[in-house]
């Protein structure tokens, strides 16, 4: 059980700042100074967000990566990396985004890039929060090995998904042992395409690749795994139920299980319910595909509507999913009215503020 009663929390991603964005697409003019002091910049003002926001949970707003798990594949050995997108005009779908051709031997032998991310977020958010009063968790992301098998050709050597991932397993184990050894002790697993594909495939298949994924450090750190259906421009990839998922993933070896509410108008959140019996369970109730901004009045109701079901113990509250798909004005004050709506409700059930 959470020791901060509906604490406030974030996926990982937050926004790229305009400048961001457009440095990003002139990197060649930038010399390595420059973008280190670009890469801590992004960071100090994705802190200042979540920060300013109030969050009792906060990450480096993945400002070093493109997408949430795209920049990984330039730490792997023995893939091709994709020179050109499949479509260059028009809205691109999902089965339209850039694949590696393996080349040999899947290895990462300077790891995942994540140690270096964490120890750069723990020295500027030491800075950040001196002042604080609360004290403030630190959260890691790391793709899982379903997930990253995704963007990768399968050849002779790897001849399907499942063969891929195999092989990427025991690199994203060796990244999380590399994290808890770092100090990190909050870290996600994303491994959104289990939750898009485990209609058709064995959602029990899923669990055990999960397990033994994360078994290095489980119990070492709080663990945690986020279900959704994909948000590539905001847009999602598989049926949006969780039926199909469940029982199956309350096996999952995780602390916490996050699961996407609000865009789905809380359809079934009852399912809550079963997951707070095994472990805490992260709701979604703010939602990243809309730009209506929730008040936080509508925070509040939620909320209470998810303790008809789960104990404050239990529960966290979060977007429903990473907020680099949603422009940054709009993530500021979503952020901001989750707190506000969380507190409201915290007063109410005399647990401080």
């Amino acid at each position: 059980m959470t020791e901060c009663p509906l604490r406030t929390t974030v996926v990982g991603s937050d926004p790229f700042p305009g400048w961001l964005e457009f440095a990003c697409q002139n990197l060649d003019k930038f010399g390595e100074a420059d973008r280190e002091e670009l890469i801590e910049d992004a960071v100090v003002a994705a802190l200042h967000d979540q920060l300013e926001a109030g969050l009792d949970v906060i990450t480096d707003g993945e400002q070093t990566r493109l997408d949430f798990n795209l920049s990984f594949y330039g730490f792997l050995q023995g893939i091709e990396l994709e020179s050109a997108s499949q479509r260059r005009f028009g809205p691109a779908a999902h089965d339209q985004r850039g694949k590696h051709k393996v080349t040999g031997e899947l290895r990462a032998p300077r790891g995942l890039g994540t140690v270096p991310d964490f120890e750069r977020l723990k020295r500027l958010a030491q800075s950040s929060t001196v002042n604080r009063q609360s004290p403030i968790a630190l959260k890691a992301s790391v793709p899982g090995p379903y997930t990253l098998s995704g963007r990768l050709v399968p050849n002779s050597q790897y001849p399907d998904r499942y063969a891929l991932t195999e092989a990427l397993v025991p690199i994203v184990r060796a990244e999380l042992e590399a994290l808890v050894k770092a100090g990190c002790r909050e870290i996600t697993v994303d491994e959104p395409s289990m939750s898009c594909y485990a209609h058709r495939e064995n959602p029990k298949r899923f669990v055990e690749i999960f397990n033994r994924t994360v078994e290095p450090v489980t119990g070492n750190c709080r663990l945690s795994t986020h279900l959704c259906f994909g948000n590539y421009k905001g847009r999602a990839v598989g049926p949006r139920r969780y039926a199909p998922m469940f029982p199956a993933f309350l096996d999952f070896h995780v602390d916490e299980i996050h699961v996407e509410m609000a865009s789905r108008e809380f359809a079934e959140l009852e399912l809550i319910g079963s997951i707070a019996k095994r472990m805490d369970v992260a709701v979604g109730i703010i939602d990243v595909k809309s730009y209506y901004i929730e008040t936080p009045e509508d925070v509040a109701s939620r909320v209470r509507a998810c303790l008809k079901y789960a104990p404050a113990e239990r529960l966290s509250f979060a977007p429903d999913c990473g907020l680099s798909q949603t422009a940054r004005w709009a993530a500021k004050q979503k952020l901001k009215h989750l707190v506000e709506g969380v507190k409201q409700v915290r007063s109410e059930l005399g647990l401080g503020t």
